[in-house]
C-alpha cells in the first residue's frame, strides 16, 4: 500500500517529481497552479536546444532553459559536454538569482563560464559566441558579487 504522501515514480521505480513549480522551478503544493513544466528527459537536437533554451531565458525561465540544456549535455558527445554543461550552469545560476541566492548565482555563472570556455571550440558549431556569452556571465557574476541587482540585465544571447 502507498500513502498519498508516497513519490510518483516511473515504470522502472525512478522517482519523478511530479509537483506543479512557479516560474523559478521552485516545487509548489500538489494540486496548485504551475507554470508549463519543461520533461526532465527532455532531449533536443542542438540547433532546436539553443532556440528553445533562448526563448525560455527571454521569457525569464531560468530553471526551465536549464533543463532543455542539461538535456543536450547528458545525450551529446563526450567532446561537446563541457559546451552544453557550461550554458546549462548559466542558466541555474541565472534560477539562483532569480530566487534571491546570491551565493549560488554567482558560483554557478562562474563555473557555467569555465566549462563554456573549456568548451570554446566546440561552440562555433553551434553558431555560439563562446567569448560574449562567458563575458556577459563574468561581467554578470561580478555585479552580482559587488551587491548588484541579481535581477538586472538581459540574458545572455545563446546564438549569434
Amino acid at each position: 500500500m502507498t500513502s498519498p504522501d508516497a513519490r510518483d515514480r516511473d515504470d522502472t521505480g525512478r522517482a519523478r517529481n511530479a509537483r506543479p513549480r512557479d516560474a523559478a522551478g521552485r516545487p509548489l503544493p500538489p494540486g496548485a497552479a504551475g507554470v508549463e513544466r519543461i520533461d526532465e528527459d527532455v532531449v533536443l537536437p542542438p540547433d532546436e536546444a539553443l532556440r528553445e533554451a533562448q526563448r525560455l531565458l527571454d521569457g525569464g525561465f531560468p530553471f526551465h532553459a536549464h533543463e532543455v540544456l542539461e538535456g543536450a549535455w547528458k545525450s551529446g558527445a563526450v567532446d561537446e559536454r563541457p559546451f552544453w554543461q557550461g550554458l546549462a550552469q548559466l542558466a541555474v545560476g541565472l534560477t539562483h538569482a532569480q530566487r534571491g541566492n546570491r551565493r549560488g548565482a554567482v558560483s554557478l555563472l562562474r563555473r557555467g563560464a569555465e566549462n563554456l570556455g573549456a568548451g570554446a571550440s566546440v561552440a562555433g558549431r553551434h553558431g555560439v559566441d563562446a567569448e560574449g556569452v562567458v563575458a556577459w556571465a563574468q561581467t554578470r557574476a561580478d555585479a552580482v558579487e559587488a551587491g548588484g541587482d541579481l535581477e538586472a540585465g538581459s540574458p545572455p544571447r545563446l546564438a549569434r
